[in-house]
């Protein structure tokens, strides 16, 4: 059986890295276990780089029937609808950094109701866990890297303009779970 990941991205990620973090001397690709992509190593300390992905932090929420999302002000993804989220300062529990970007991004501040799911794909360096979450205060409002926020009814979500195959692949869990008469158009 085929290994899961994309060993192919994985070497081309390996190559961005040339030097040890640790003293500076050159890395060169290793196959450190059997049946693994071969990984950045120190020739002189013997220091593993692990390319392990970035983990981001969303929530999904409503406000007067309609889910939030906000429009990106940065790259990647300018201009696109994602729900609020971003990523995961090291040490920070992850169901804080939910709330926090939460906070941040559409001025809401959200109590979790549980995990929607965790989505990783193919190739792409962030896990992203996706929270279902309710507004427990706050007015809807654009944070410092949204250019916009709206409360989309169900059936009206902007799947055409959405960024980020976490974002229509989360909603459409969401609908299933929350709005179970609301249909998603089908996937590409």
């Amino acid at each position: 059986m085929p290994p899961a990941y994309n060993p192919s991205r994985m070497t081309a990620v390996d190559t961005e890295y040339r030097f040890c973090p640790r003293c500076a001397n050159a890395l060169q690709p290793r196959e450190v276990k059997a049946g693994e992509p071969p990984r950045p190593v120190c020739a002189a300390c013997g220091f593993v780089l692990y390319l392990n992905p970035k983990v981001a932090a969303c929530t999904i929420c409503t406000v007067e029937g309609g889910i939030v999302l906000l429009k990106r002000a940065i790259a990647p993804e300018k201009g696109k609808w994602v729900f609020p989220g971003g990523f995961v300062d090291r040490g920070e529990p992850v169901a804080a950094a939910a709330i926090r970007e939460t906070r941040e991004e559409v001025n809401l501040r959200v109590g979790l109701t549980g995990i929607l799911d965790v989505y990783s794909f193919p190739g792409q360096e962030v896990a992203v866990v996706v929270y279902a979450a309710h507004v427990l205060s706050g007015r809807l409002q654009a944070g410092d890297e949204t250019e916009a926020v709206k409360a989309f009814p169900p059936e009206e979500l902007p799947w055409d303009d959405l960024g980020f195959d976490t974002t229509r692949a989360a909603l459409r869990d969401y609908l299933r779970r929350f709005y179970p008469r609301v249909r998603a158009p089908r996937q590409p």
